[in-house]
């Protein structure tokens, strides 16, 4: 079995980053990010130090607004307003998931498309089944990019994609599909879902279930891509049953270590886009 190392891929997309922002700023440009953050949703928090973090190593300028849980959307999207007009600020997200009053799409709907580096306000989802997105979302960037580092064809290969989130699960399954895949999407309530993944070449799960995808659900020399995160007590867990699917995939991504590395470095890479627009 061959681990999919997310953080090394990462590292080796922060040095390109690097020579990328370097050549911004002598133009006299440095990107600047933008974060909404509303309540205190705890891998939220983990997700946006993360961000802050990378954008100080990479000398990004960063900026956090932080809403109570009981903020209106009229006030969030005030401020959306305000960064959408800042020069400084080339890119700004909606960090999700939003407590359950606010609709995530009316404030994502609010952000400028040229600032959308989340890629999921409306244009750039509905233009991504054809490729002509401004930016693709950084989760599904994030894995496609893993896919092709370690030179997994998709091509005609069978993915059973399990969650058709908006954020994860939608987007990639049109990048797949885009990339000529024959592409299934299943959901964790899907009544023939152990049918669906022994049958399938590549398994993606995006449901943020622990342990949902056994080993025994799985064919050998699969490769299996696991998105799903949840805090388990002091640790982090993914969708994936690491120690039963270990012993039968092919490939396999770890929880932490995976997919979230390069979720962080896709954004950034299209912040610096964003910037260099």
């Amino acid at each position: 079995m061959i681990l999919l190392d997310g953080k090394q891929l990462a590292a080796e997309q922060k040095e390109k980053l690097r020579k990328r922002i370097a050549a911004l700023k002598k133009r006299g440009v440095t990107p600047g990010l933008a974060v909404v953050m509303v309540g205190q949703h705890p891998a939220s928090m983990v997700y946006v130090r993360n961000k802050q973090k990378l954008c100080a190593d990479l000398g990004l300028n960063f900026y956090l607004t932080e809403f109570k849980a009981s903020a209106t959307s009229e006030q969030i999207k005030k401020k959306i307003g305000e960064l959408n007009k800042d020069k400084k600020v080339h890119g700004i997200i909606i960090q999700l998931p939003l407590p359950a009053k606010l609709n995530p799409l009316d404030l994502i709907s609010a952000v400028d498309p040229k600032k959308d580096v989340d890629g999921l306000h409306p244009m750039n989802m509905g233009l991504l089944p054809c490729g002509g997105e401004l930016f693709v979302p950084a989760t599904p960037k994030g894995v496609m990019a893993l896919l092709q580092k370690y030179k997994i064809s998709l091509a005609g290969k069978k993915i059973v994609v399990v969650g058709c989130g908006y954020i994860a699960g939608l987007p990639l399954s049109l990048l797949l599909m885009r990339a000529k895949a024959t592409v299934t999407i299943a959901q964790d309530e899907t009544k023939n879902l152990t049918e669906l993944l022994k049958g399938a070449d590549i398994v993606v799960s995006a449901v943020g279930r622990p342990g949902l995808v056994k080993g025994t659900m799985i064919k050998a020399g699969a490769t299996v891509i696991d998105i799903g995160i949840t805090k388990k007590g002091d640790q982090w867990v993914g969708d994936v049953d690491f120690a039963s699917v270990s012993k039968k995939a092919r490939y396999l991504t770890p929880v932490p270590g995976g997919v979230g590395p390069l979720t962080v470095s896709a954004l950034i890479d299209n912040l610096v886009t964003a910037a260099e627009y």
